[in-house]
């Protein structure tokens, strides 16, 4: 099975999470918003469900999906070492930004 970053790299599955992201939505809500054949979406949340990714739940003849946010984890610890790299480079902005002149204070 793929990992996280490897069913995350396709871009139209992370459309799909977006869409999921404000709650349960049907497929043909999705199909709709992403302007791809029915059946492309379905092999996309197929690879979703498969990663763990979303879940579905069938009511009479429709299948709603909704994003699973747990193995997201993965990324975000992934992502944990750069976030505090921006951080130590915004806040050396900062502090080199408070010692430039105001421009009010120039004239």
């Amino acid at each position: 099975m793929a990992n996280t970053f490897e069913v995350l790299a396709e871009p139209r599955r992370r459309e799909i999470l977006d869409l999921l992201r404000t709650g349960e939505r049907p497929v043909g809500y999705l199909v709709d918003c992403l302007t791809l054949a029915q059946p492309t979406v379905s092999k996309h949340l197929k690879i979703l469900r498969e990663a763990g990714l979303v879940e579905v739940r069938q009511e009479a003849q429709r299948r709603w999906y909704r994003l699973l946010p747990e193995p997201l984890v993965e990324i975000d610890a992934w992502l944990e070492p750069y976030r505090q790299l921006w951080n130590s480079r915004f806040d050396a902005l900062e502090r080199h930004l408070e010692t430039m002149p105001d421009e009010e204070e120039s004239r």
